[in-house]
């Protein structure tokens, strides 16, 4: 069995409100070179706002800047336990056709893992390939790129 995901996520994450401006959103992934941002509301992950978010459902639909992150969020979340191996979870990205995935114990936001985490941890490269594979068959891509 492999080992649990926790030991390889990411867990210095940027989060949002849903209550902050899409222009807030776009300004942090930019300063973080990142295209995803997980959106809490007291503390517990309610969705996702990812950089296609911004400009399918807000630029796109010609929202203003200052509309809010919960308009144009991606709130049907598949996500991970801290305890999962990370064979399961590279199988659960690949079944929901997801690139990175949310880390959550007690519906609390404790990390995210991305397919570039497998990939640099040189044990699990066949499972982050095959679950690459998986997801690049896929054409409707939402929150899951």
């Amino acid at each position: 069995m492999s080992s649990p995901v926790r030991s390889i996520m990411s867990t210095d994450l940027q989060v949002l409100s849903p209550d902050d401006s899409l222009y807030e959103a776009a300004l942090m992934m930019r300063q973080n070179d990142v295209g995803i941002i997980p959106v809490c509301e007291n503390g517990k992950i309610c969705g996702v706002v990812t950089d296609r978010d911004l400009v399918i459902r807000g630029i796109a639909e010609k929202r203003p800047n200052s509309s809010q992150i919960g308009e144009v969020m991606s709130d049907e979340l598949v996500t991970g336990s801290p305890d999962m191996s990370v064979d399961d979870v590279a199988l659960l990205m690949a079944d929901y056709q997801v690139r990175r995935l949310p880390i959550v114990e007690n519906e609390i936001l404790v990390g995210v893992v991305s397919l570039g985490d497998l990939a640099v941890h040189m044990p699990y490269m066949n499972e982050a390939s095959e679950a690459l594979n998986e997801i690049s068959h896929n054409t409707d891509h939402g929150y899951m790129q």
